[in-house]
């Protein structure tokens, strides 16, 4: 008569099914929090050159000030177009990491699930 090994059953259960989820799980939340980080650094970039503006537009007191605050705004315009390109380039950069760590998981999860399947079919 053969005894159902409930022990190994879970085990089996927990590396072919909860194992692979948690470490998602895990690779999903660490790419959440690394979005939000450069979310949050950009979103302060952008507020403190608003701000310089601001101030720097609030200190013009003559027809001369207004000229080269008029002039430095293609600095500006330049310096806000390459942190622009900066931050998509940061995006798409995690974005790929994340893609292919995912990946080398599903495939990781394949390899176990198809070992375990194999080892199942084989006579005790």
């Amino acid at each position: 008569m053969n005894t159902f090994n409930t022990n190994e059953m879970n085990q089996q259960f927990d590396n072919l099914f909860m194992a692979p989820a948690r470490a998602y799980a895990a690779l999903t939340l660490d790419h959440a929090e690394k979005m939000f980080n450069a979310q949050m650094d950009t979103t302060h970039a952008y507020a403190q050159a608003g701000i310089a503006q601001l101030r720097e537009l609030s200190s013009i007191k003559d027809p001369e000030a207004l000229r080269q605050y008029m002039e430095s705004q293609q600095q500006v315009v330049k310096e806000m177009a390459e942190r622009v390109k900066g931050d998509a380039d940061k995006v798409v950069s995690l974005q790929q990491d994340f893609f292919q760590k995912g990946q080398k998981l599903t495939e990781e999860s394949v390899k176990q699930a198809q070992s375990a399947a194999g080892k199942m079919r084989k006579p005790a």
